[in-house]
């Protein structure tokens, strides 16, 4: 056996020798949850920011805009919640159908299912024998696994949880969302959109950061698009509820 064959046998799809154990898959995991929070923030401060201050624009009374604050507080982030825990819960009775239906194919037809998990290897560029080695102790070590991560690219031992990217995301929108419902209740009457527009602008600035940096992108467009979107938000929302309290 050459080097690069002991290189194939340890490592099969050109990663860690112990891919359950992966440093990076650990790191990818947890950078993923991140921006997911990140971006659960940013939509809480531009979604409160306009409302506050569009209701800003129609109306000067502090416990309407805390009222009006807390409201759109509670309903985004519930709203984010709930949405989350489907979107994942769909996701995982997917991939636990698709689980199921992959250990009734190892059970009722286990060779056709070899040969599929050699043709696998052999398609990322293993050679035949090395292919069959590896499929070989993979399945004398964890049939299921083995398919599951390769054919199906799911960890049967991490499943997403639904309750965790519910909480995740009511709480990351509700963080955010703290922003601009103190920015416009605590100053002064006469201070309270200024302070509130700038306050979330400079938090646009640093979610647009943080989110481009945890993906590896440009900085400069993402915080452009965020400050636009915000800047956008809030000079409509305060524009219509300026032309209703006329109205009033």
């Amino acid at each position: 056996m050459n080097a690069d064959d002991g290189k194939d046998l340890a490592d099969p799809a050109g990663g860690s020798p112990h891919p359950d154990h992966d440093p990076h898959e650990g790191l990818g995991a947890r950078l993923n949850w991140l921006r997911a929070g990140v971006l659960g923030a940013n939509d809480g401060i531009v979604s409160t920011a306009g409302l506050v201050v569009g209701v800003a624009g129609a109306t000067d009374a502090r416990s309407t805009l805390l009222a009006s604050g807390i409201a759109g507080l509670l309903a985004g982030s519930l709203s984010m919640a709930s949405g989350e825990y489907v979107s994942v819960s769909t996701q995982r009775d997917t991939e636990k159908a698709a689980l199921a239906l992959e250990k009734k194919e190892l059970a009722e037809t286990p060779e056709a299912e070899f040969e599929e998990l050699v043709g696998l290897y052999r398609d990322k560029g293993l050679t035949e024998a090395t292919a069959r080695r590896v499929s070989e102790e993979l399945t004398a070590h964890d049939a299921l696994g083995a398919h599951a991560q390769t054919e199906l690219g799911i960890n049967p031992d991490e499943l997403a949880n639904p309750w965790h990217a519910a909480i995740a995301s009511f709480v990351a929108f509700s963080v955010g969302a703290l922003l601009p419902l103190l920015a416009i209740v605590l100053p002064p009457q006469n201070w309270r959109v200024p302070v509130t527009v700038i306050s979330v602008l400079i938090a646009l600035v640093v979610t647009g950061w943080v989110s481009a940096r945890l993906g590896r992108a440009e900085p400069g467009r993402a915080i452009l698009r965020n400050v636009i979107g915000g800047a956008l938000a809030m000079g409509i929302t305060y524009l219509v509820g300026t032309l209703i309290g006329k109205v009033d």
